[in-house]
């Protein structure tokens, strides 16, 4: 497989004016290929060029964005077994679920397309007509995780093109290949500028904050960057859509059925190997279930086939990255030494890559790093409980709020709950679901604005009123 691809700016392949960098495999640690690296010009360049691309992108009309976006849906379908194999080479997840993630990015890709933009008539009198108007922002600034590079790129991209912005899109420098490629695909199907490309390991992303040509930044990423991004976009009031770090708790009610449970728990706090931001990362279990749901989820997590992502059978690959890596490790490590058990797990393959076994850790409680900290890999703390009112108040004391999750029989009893969850969204006997046509965003410490749907679709907007006067 080509790893040799290339920044894209106006539409031509263009060399990195910085010293390369190198992109590991998480599966092997070793190096997967070098990525160029490009310099501030080059992203005053990208900027540029997505500018003078806007003057005529903007006037295309409705019909003719949608028909592009279709066929870029249609590239994304023919390259699917390519896209997921870089997926799998960088990121290290599974086969099976980097295919779903190029599935996911087609479906996406198809709904966005389709979205009407509204013009919404607030007076239409015989001497007035008031309408107000959405009408694209300029140049938007994409800043991309390694957790879902291919999935997050498309939810940041198709919106963006689809309401009659340009952009330029930065991705992480530990997964660049996947959207390099995205990028050239769109590229075949859109005018030149209007979908550009700038890779690099430092200063890129702080610089587009601050970029005062950028109009609008969208972020998914840890709550700090996010923070620093709101102070560097001041200078110019760009609009933020900020999508950051959750810490996301659930809640089992008395009287749930735990086998009924216990298989869509795993594959929501496990999902991605836990580096997913809506994961379930905190397990709150009424104290009458909690040494048999506990002890579900360690024969689950017993079950998986830890390995390289690449190899036929495996179900649970790596940890993206070192830090990460020794991020979990040193959080497994502490709850140990605070008196949390650390439960057997799938056997890990012997060599240099960056493995964690699906670890479920009992008898641990809040204030410890484990629970208070947002683990994002491959680790559920579960914690005991009696009352359900406590439970509520113990699941809302964390600084962020992007999603949490209420399981039980009732519905009734489970839709009380989940209501009073201080969380973007709240799932009942679910989690970590997002759809296309459902808003998703956090509160608190965990980002503003919504992706997704017409809401997420009106981000890249600013309304105009039309006042008429007859």
């Amino acid at each position: 497989m080509k790893y040799n691809y290339s920044m894209m700016i106006n539409g031509q392949a263009v060399a990195g004016d910085k010293a390369s960098f190198t992109v590991t495999n998480p599966a092997t640690a070793a190096a997967l290929a070098e990525c160029p690296a490009a310099s501030l010009e080059q992203l005053d360049m990208a900027v540029d060029v997505a500018e003078k691309a806007f003057i005529t992108w903007q006037k295309t009309s409705h019909e003719d964005r949608k028909a592009m976006l279709h066929k870029i849906a249609d590239k994304i379908e023919e390259h699917a077994a390519e896209l997921a194999g870089i997926i799998t080479s960088e990121q290290g997840k599974p086969q099976a679920l980097a295919q779903m993630e190029v599935g996911g990015a087609v479906a996406w890709t198809r709904y966005t397309a389709d979205l009407e933009i509204p013009v919404e008539v607030i007076e239409d009198s015989p001497h007035k007509r008031i309408e107000l108007h959405r009408k694209p922002l300029g140049v938007v600034g994409s800043i991309l995780p390694w957790n879902w590079p291919l999935m997050i790129a498309v939810w940041h991209i198709m919106p963006a093109l689809r309401s009659g912005n340009t952009i330029v899109v930065k991705p992480s420098s530990m997964t660049p290949f996947n959207t390099m490629r995205l990028i050239e695909l769109i590229n075949e199907v859109v005018p030149a500028g209007v979908a550009n490309i700038v890779t690099g390991e430092g200063g890129l992303g702080r610089a587009m904050s601050g970029h005062g040509k950028i109009r609008k930044i969208v972020f998914t990423g840890s709550t700090p960057t996010g923070q620093n991004i709101m102070r560097n976009a001041a200078d110019n009031l760009k609009r933020l859509t900020l999508e950051l770090g959750g810490n996301d708790a659930a809640i089992v009610l008395p009287g749930t059925d735990v086998k009924a449970i216990a298989q869509g728990i795993f594959q929501t706090a496990f999902l991605n190997m836990g580096q997913t931001c809506a994961a379930l990362k905190r397990l709150y279990v009424h104290e009458s279930l909690y040494d048999e749901l506990s002890q579900e989820l360690i024969a689950i997590a017993q079950q998986q086939i830890v390995g390289d992502g690449a190899v036929s059978g495996v179900t649970f690959g790596p940890v993206q990255n070192k830090d990460q890596y020794d991020l979990v490790s040193e959080l497994i490590a502490d709850a140990k030494a605070n008196g949390g058990v650390v439960h057997p797990s799938a056997a890990v393959p012997a060599g240099a890559g960056y493995f964690i076994a699906p670890t479920i850790i009992t008898h641990v409680t809040d204030g410890m790093r484990v629970v208070d900290e947002e683990q994002f890999g491959p680790v559920l703390p579960v914690i005991k409980y009696s009352d359900v009112d406590d439970a509520i108040a113990r699941a809302n004391a964390s600084q962020n709020g992007l999603g949490g999750s209420v399981w039980g029989a009732d519905i009734n009893q489970a839709q009380a709950v989940a209501s009073q969850l201080e969380c973007g969204t709240a799932w009942i006997n679910g989690h970590a679901e997002v759809l296309p046509y459902a808003p998703f965003g956090g509160c608190k410490m965990s980002g503003f604005g919504v992706e997704f749907g017409l809401e997420g679709l009106l981000e890249y907007t600013v309304p105009q009123l039309l006042n008429i006067n007859r």
